[in-house]
C-alpha cells in the first residue's frame, strides 16, 4: 500500500530482509527518498558501514548497499564505532555531505568524520575529521540542520550547535553550547519563524521521555519547553534520530523519525517510529500513536478486519504455534512488556520453501499492545507462519557496564492476527492455527 508508514514493526526490502538503518537520516534526490542509517548486526555493537535504501512513497524499500563502507584503517576502520549518520545535500552543488559520529568501542575517542559523493548512487568517499579552527570536533551524538538560506549547522549532545562552511565540509563558528545538559540523539528543525531541537535522556538504548527545546532565532535564547509526547509513553517507546520535512497535500509536514532499539538483535529487531508533529507558534506536540498513517493526507490508516484468535503466551524455549492461512500478507497483534523476548518468525509457502526467517522482539519497558509483525507482501497462495519463543531476550548496560537495561524475561505473547487477500484490501480467508 503506497505512502503508507507502518510503526514498530520490522520493515522489509525486496529479499524480504529486514530495513538495517538506524540512527540515521531521510534525504529526497531526484524525486525518490533515501533513508541512510547504521547497518547493524545481530551479534555486537561495531561498525561495518552505513546501509542505504531506496523509497518511491515511505512504503516499499529497496536495498541499494552500503552508502559508506567500514574503511580499512582509521577512525571508521575495524573495530571502531560509527553512528548517527547524517547526509545533506549542499545547495548550490548538490554534492552530498555525510557526518559521522566515529568512536572506539569504549567511546572513549570520539571524532566526527567527513564523506562526500556527488551522485547519490555512489559510495561515499571519507575525507576525514571535521575541523573546528584547525582541530578535530571531538563530539559524539550529532545531528543536521540546513536552514532556509541553505545554511548548514551541526548539533550535537548536551546542546551544541555549530555553523559549517558553504560547503559543509569543516565548521566556521559555534552557535551555542551546552543548552541541553544530559541530552543526546539532537533532531532539528524549524517551522516558520520557531526553531527546534529534539533531545533524548542518557539511558542507553532504553526509551524515555524525550524533550523539545525552541527559539525566535538559531542564536536563540533557547527555552526547554519539555515533552513533546505525552508523559510516560517513553516517547511512544522511541528515541528521536531525525525530523523531515515532508511535502504532503496539507502542505510542509515535520515527520518525527524514531528508532526503537533492540539490542543484540538490532539487525532483524529494531524498528521504526515516524509520525507527524503538530506545530503551534513555539509548542510541537505528538498527540497520538499512529501504528499505520497515509503520510500523504496526513491521517491515520485502519483496515475493516475481523482478527481471528492467535492465543500464545509463554517464556519457554521451544513453544510454539504455526498458522496456515491462504493470501498474501499476514499481521500478527501481540503484546510487549517488561518480561518480552525474541520470537522466531519462520514463513514458507506451499512447497515448504522458506520465504522469511527473521526475530520479532516483544520486550518494551512499558507495556504496549498492537502489531508486532507484518509479512512481506507474497504472491496469492498458501502459506504457513510459524511462531516460536527463542528463550533469549533484549539485555544491555551502559557506557560503563554499572546499568542494566532490557528485559528480565522471555515471554512471546501473541493476541490475534489478520490475513490480507490482495493489495489494499482485507478479507477473512482460510484461518488455521495450530498449537505445537
Amino acid at each position: 500500500m503506497a505512502n503508507i508508514i507502518k510503526n514498530g514493526v520490522p520493515w522489509y526490502d525486496q529479499h524480504n530482509d529486514p530495513v538495517n538503518a538506524h540512527a540515521g537520516c531521510l534525504i529526497k534526490v531526484n524525486n525518490k527518498f533515501y533513508l541512510i542509517g547504521e547497518y547493524k548486526t545481530d551479534k555486537e555493537n561495531h561498525f561495518i558501514g552505513f546501509s542505504k535504501y531506496s523509497s518511491p512513497d515511505l512504503s516499499n524499500w529497496t536495498y541499494e548497499g552500503l552508502a559508506f563502507p567500514l574503511q580499512k584503517s582509521g577512525i571508521l576502520g575495524p573495530n571502531r564505532i560509527g553512528e548517527r549518520v547524517k547526509v545533506m545535500q549542499v545547495p548550490h552543488s548538490k554534492r552530498l555531505i555525510m557526518l559521522i559520529h566515529a568512536d572506539d568501542t569504549h567511546y572513549m575517542d570520539p571524532y566526527i568524520g567527513v564523506a562526500v559523493s556527488d551522485d547519490i548512487n555512489q559510495e561515499f568517499q571519507f575525507k576525514g575529521p571535521l575541523l573546528f579552527n584547525g582541530e578535530p570536533v571531538r563530539k559524539w551524538d550529532i545531528g543536521t540542520f540546513i536552514d532556509e538560506d541553505g545554511t548548514g549547522y551541526l548539533i550535537t549532545h548536551e546542546g551544541n550547535i555549530y555553523q559549517l562552511s558553504e560547503d559543509y565540509m569543516s565548521v566556521v563558528g559555534e552557535i551555542a553550547t551546552d543548552l541541553a545538559p544530559g541530552g543526546e540523539s539532537p533532531a532539528m528543525f524549524r517551522n516558520k519563524e520557531n526553531y527546534f531541537i529534539l533531545f533524548s535522556n542518557k539511558t542507553s538504548w532504553e526509551r524515555n521521555d524525550n524533550y523539545y527545546l525552541t527559539a525566535p532565532t538559531i542564536h536563540g535564547p533557547w527555552t526547554n519547553k519539555g515533552l513533546f509526547c505525552p508523559k510516560g509513553t517513553l516517547t511512544y517507546n522511541s528515541q528521536c534520530s531525525f525530523v523531515y520535512l515532508l511535502q504532503t497535500d496539507k502542505g510542509k509536514v515535520p515527520m518525527y523519525m524514531g528508532d526503537r532499539w533492540s539490542f543484540p538483535k538490532q539487525a532483524s529487531s529494531a524498528t521504526q517510529v515516524w509520525l507527524p508533529i503538530s506545530v503551534s507558534g513555539s509548542d510541537i506536540e505528538i498527540k497520538q500513536y499512529w501504528e499505520s498513517w497515509d503520510w500523504q493526507n496526513v491521517l491515520p490508516k485502519t483496515d475493516d478486519l475481523k482478527k481471528e484468535p492467535l492465543k500464545l503466551r509463554s517464556n519457554q524455549p521451544g513453544d510454539a504455534t504455526t498458522v496456515e492461512f491462504d493470501g498474501s500478507q499476514v499481521i500478527i497483534n501481540g503484546d510487549t512488556g517488561p518480561h518480552g523476548g525474541y520470537a522466531q518468525f519462520t514463513l514458507t509457502n506451499n512447497e515448504e520453501k522458506v520465504i522469511q526467517k527473521t526475530s520479532i522482539d516483544f520486550y518494551s519497558l512499558i507495556e504496549s499492545t498492537g502489531q508486532r509483525y507484518i509479512s512481506p507482501k507474497l504472491p496469492l497462495g498458501h502459506y504457513e507462519l510459524r511462531i516460536e519463543v527463542l528463550g533469549e531476550h533484549p539485555v544491555w548496560y551502559n557506557k560503563t557496564g554499572q546499568i542494566r537495561y532490557g528485559s528480565d524475561g522471555y515471554f512471546v505473547s501473541l493476541s490475534n492476527y489478520e490475513v490480507r487477500e490482495c493489495q489494499g484490501q482485507f478479507k477473512n480467508v482460510g484461518f488455521r492455527q495450530k498449537e505445537m
